[in-house]
């Protein structure tokens, strides 16, 4: 324990007696100095126990007193220890009073007892639980090593930690998600600090942060020593960190940081190999492609899985991602078959796993972030997302993954799924800068022709288009009669020098129309 006014009035050789102040003897003692100035303030931090003899003090004054006592409490001095028998043969009632309304400590310290002997006990004492703090925390450093070196994953480690600070403790992954919590408890507590571990994750490891409410004070503190964190450690106590406490923190931090480190070397094995596999599907080598992935990717070869396609457009965007998928694929024991090339990566993940369905709420997260038209510059990835597959059609799905990341590109989508191309119209895929300039160009004589009052040609044509070149029926719909509509279809075809009787012509105009139509904004 620390030195406290109430250990040093106990200490048998000092041979103090309470003047003042007896209710808060529990004061911690920071160190000990004597100063007879009249002032000493400016020359002390706060914590000291006070040494005088009033040599230059008026120090029967009541009012001269009652200004030094308010000075010296209100630097923060745990106490005054005042030597009699020098200046003094009892220590003077205008001082005693002015410590006992001040609720300032006041010490007797008899002739007999130098005030070198009192600094001594406060030294020795000061040491002593320096020592044990140190000690402490090598006892915990030994402990949180066995349990990172037992292998059972950090759920010991973190357990061992909360013993150690009084406290709870709780380890993040790189997506803010709370991979374990010690004790059991702790993990609730633990996930409404996402968001500040997602603020701790954006400052360049290591970093830490102090945050707290009415129930805690909560230390965060981030793992890695690289540009990006690569998960946090929370540690919650009922009051700041000792000394002790810090030590096993310390301790956690460096041991967490070790086994991400080791496990992203052993990431990058597997990347290797599953670089290897992924050479072999995308060759038709499935038998081999097996034999290689053993028991490592054999798993996921054995179920329909995704095959997507993670382009940057930002230097940190895929890792994000994949690191949010990493982390998704952990918490429910998914392979997962990662390969990074150049600006972009590969992945093959288990078709309805947790991974895909992380992948897909970081890009709708992503879209909502940043809104965008015609153009990623200012999203993190552009994802193609292949349809189910499995190992004799990987060359397939990477195609169709491409064909999507493709699209992502051009509507400026953070992820496009396959089945979207599919099952959907064409129309959204020609929805770009170019077609709308073709578009536009091929139907703007007719729009200048309307415009002037002299026909409705671009309704006509949307209205004989739509209803397959059928007069009749065309022309009810515009309410006019089929001659008249006759007569705007030839003049459609010598404004626009085309033949409406050329499938392509009619396909062309069609599109434009339809292109033109998504282009302008409905009307209420």
């Amino acid at each position: 324990m620390p030195p406290t006014l109430a250990s040093l009035v106990q200490h048998s050789a000092l041979k103090l007696t309470v003047r003042a102040g007896a209710d808060r003897l529990d004061t911690r003692v920071r160190w000990a100095h004597a100063s007879e100035l009249a002032d000493p303030v400016p020359y002390m931090d706060g914590g000291e126990l006070l040494l005088v003899t009033a040599t230059n003090l008026d120090a029967e004054n009541a009012e001269a007193m009652r200004r030094y006592v308010r000075r010296l409490a209100g630097a923060g001095v745990a106490g005054v220890g005042f030597g009699v028998g020098v200046n003094y043969e009892d220590i003077p009632a205008a001082l005693v009073d002015a410590a006992e309304e001040a609720g300032l400590p006041l010490l007797e310290v008899p002739r007999r007892t130098p005030f070198l002997a009192i600094s001594k006990a406060v030294s020795a004492a000061i040491a002593a639980d320096q020592y044990r703090a140190v000690t402490a925390g090598f006892e915990a450093q030994r402990e949180l090593t066995r349990a990172a070196l037992a292998g059972d994953g950090p759920v010991d480690l973190l357990a061992r930690l909360a013993a150690h600070i009084d406290g709870w403790a709780a380890l993040y992954d790189t997506s803010g998600a709370v991979l374990a919590a010690a004790p059991d408890w702790a993990a609730r507590r633990a996930a409404r600090l996402t968001p500040d571990v997602e603020r701790l994750r954006d400052r360049p490891a290591p970093a830490s942060v102090v945050v707290g409410d009415s129930e805690d004070r909560v230390e965060l503190q981030s793992l890695g020593t690289g540009r990006r964190a690569r998960g946090a450690l929370a540690v919650g106590t009922g009051a700041a960190l000792g000394t002790a406490e810090r030590y096993a923190v310390h301790s956690a931090v460096a041991l967490l940081t070790l086994t991400t480190a080791r496990s992203r070397s052993l990431q990058g094995a597997e990347q290797r190999l599953g670089a290897a596999v992924l050479r072999m599907l995308l060759a038709g080598q499935s038998d081999h492609a097996r034999a290689v992935a053993g028991d490592l990717y054999g798993g996921l070869l054995d179920a329909p899985f995704r095959l997507l396609i993670a382009e940057a457009s930002a230097p940190a965007g895929p890792e994000l991602l994949t690191e949010t998928m990493e982390a998704a694929a952990a918490r429910t024991g998914e392979m997962l078959l990662l390969v990074p090339e150049g600006e972009r990566v590969v992945v093959l993940a288990a078709d309805g796993g947790a991974a895909v369905a992380a992948c897909a709420s970081y890009a709708e997260a992503q879209d909502d972030r940043a809104p965008r038209e015609g153009g990623t510059e200012d999203s993190d990835v552009v994802v193609g997302l292949s349809a189910p597959s499995g190992p004799i059609a990987v060359s397939a799905a990477y195609k169709q993954a491409e064909q999507a990341l493709a699209v992502a590109r051009r509507r400026g989508r953070a992820l496009v799924e396959h089945e979207e191309l599919a099952a959907g119209s064409v129309l959204p895929l020609l929805a770009d800068d170019a077609v709308r300039a073709f578009a536009d160009g091929m139907l703007r004589p007719l729009y200048e022709h309307d415009a002037k009052g002299r026909g409705d040609l671009v309704a006509s044509l949307r209205a004989w288009l739509s209803r397959h070149g059928q007069w009749d029926a065309a022309a009810a719909d515009l309410g006019v009669h089929r001659h008249t509509l006759r007569y705007r279809m030839r003049r459609v075809e010598e404004i626009l020098g085309r033949s409406l009787d050329d499938p392509d012509v009619r396909m062309e105009l069609w599109l434009a129309l339809k292109t033109t139509e998504a282009a302008t904004p409905a009307q209420d």
